[in-house]
């Protein structure tokens, strides 16, 4: 009889558990309904690189998740991701289900590792665009237990670039041979021109269109016949070619002559490497040369005169001054044998996945999970 009233006691006190934790959770979601238990939502949202490989590029991801109430919160069905998109082009992602809050703010932090793969699409997008890019992070808290209602961030920054615009220029520029049959200047440079063909970009190339008004001030003809470049970008060959001219240039004349430079985007994720360990610094450079026919002799001119040279500096999440990521080991990354910085080859992240979170109320935070990395394919 003992053990029969003790287990009816006991299955009693399991019903009365039961029951509380029903009655519990009733006042918790009315309370969310009504208002009285405030949802969780985004403060901010702070990226940042923090190292490049040949392969890869890290961003680290700070984002401060409010909690309105007055003590902490454990909810399995609460959830938060994030996208950082430039020009729509999906750059870096990560999401953790299951977050823990303190009282106040927490921040949770993510590493993700993208791609360099994703700078050729992105350089597409930013010439399209007339050299500007929108940068786009997305961050939503999502709670299952009210009916999956999100509470979401968004911040956009623009950045613009001006890379051909210091091309445009009226400066007379003399254009000599330095060889011993012919006296210099055997040309001049009275006017050149620089613009993007948007309409050719593709995904291959970005062509530009570079014109020259040449003058001959010399008593006999010449011909050009061959115009060539060679585009750098931080010393990373990106381009190369050699256009078939047969322009005459006539004593006393002006001709206008040009060629149809392209940038091979292939080569882009390299520069972007470069780019990064100069703290989002660039100095693109082209140089330019013509071969000649003149007076029975065939010579090869560079013009150094008209070589152009253009700094290009970006700050993408406008906060490099704070966290520079040029010179020394954190911009070179941990680079493997096979290139990768750290990543275990199966598309997702290797060592980065256990990214800690700080709060403002003395209450302990679960760490965060590391965002994927995102595709090769748009």
């Amino acid at each position: 009889m003992s053990k029969l009233a003790g287990s009816v006691r006991g299955l009693g006190r399991v019903r009365q558990v039961g029951i509380a934790a029903a009655v519990f959770l009733a006042v918790v979601v009315g309370g969310f309904g009504l208002g009285v238990i405030g949802t969780p939502g985004v403060e901010t949202v702070d990226n940042r690189f923090t190292s490049v490989s040949e392969n890869t590029t890290t961003v680290e991801t700070a984002i401060t998740v409010s909690n309105p109430n007055p003590i902490g919160v454990s909810l399995g069905g609460t959830s938060i991701d994030y996208t950082v998109s430039m020009n729509d082009v999906a750059m870096a992602s990560g999401e953790k289900q299951g977050i823990s809050l303190g009282r106040g703010n927490t921040t949770l932090q993510f590493n993700t590792r993208m791609r360099n793969s994703r700078i050729p699409p992105w350089w597409v997008s930013h010439i399209s665009n007339g050299e500007r890019t929108q940068v786009t992070i997305d961050a939503n808290v999502t709670d299952a237990l009210v009916g999956d209602r999100s509470v979401s961030l968004t911040q956009n920054r623009t950045i613009e670039t001006d890379i051909l615009g210091q091309f445009n220029s009226t400066e007379t520029r003399p254009v000599n041979a330095s060889k011993p049959f012919v006296s210099d200047p055997v040309l001049y440079i009275n006017e050149t021109r620089g613009s993007w063909d948007r309409d050719a970009v593709t995904q291959s190339e970005t062509p530009m269109d570079i014109e020259f008004d040449v003058y001959n001030p010399k008593p006999v003809p010449y011909a050009v016949t061959k115009i060539g470049y060679r585009t750098y970008m931080n010393d990373i060959q990106v381009g190369s070619g050699e256009t078939d001219s047969g322009t005459i240039i006539t004593p006393g004349e002006r001709e206008t002559i040009g060629v149809h430079n392209v940038i091979r985007n292939q080569r882009l994720d390299q520069w972007w490497v470069s780019h990064l360990q100069r703290n989002q610094n660039t100095t693109l450079y082209i140089d330019f040369y013509l071969v000649v026919e003149g007076g029975g002799e065939q010579f090869r001119i560079d013009l150094d005169a008209i070589d152009y040279e253009k700094p290009i500096e970006t700050d993408i999440f406008g906060n490099k001054d704070q966290y520079p990521t040029g010179g020394g080991s954190e911009s070179s990354g941990n680079q493997t044998a096979d290139g990768e910085s750290g990543t275990d080859g199966s598309g997702t992240d290797g060592d980065a996945s256990d990214g800690t979170a700080t709060q403002t109320d003395g209450e302990r935070a679960t760490p965060t999970d590391d965002g994927g990395l995102v595709g090769d394919t748009l």
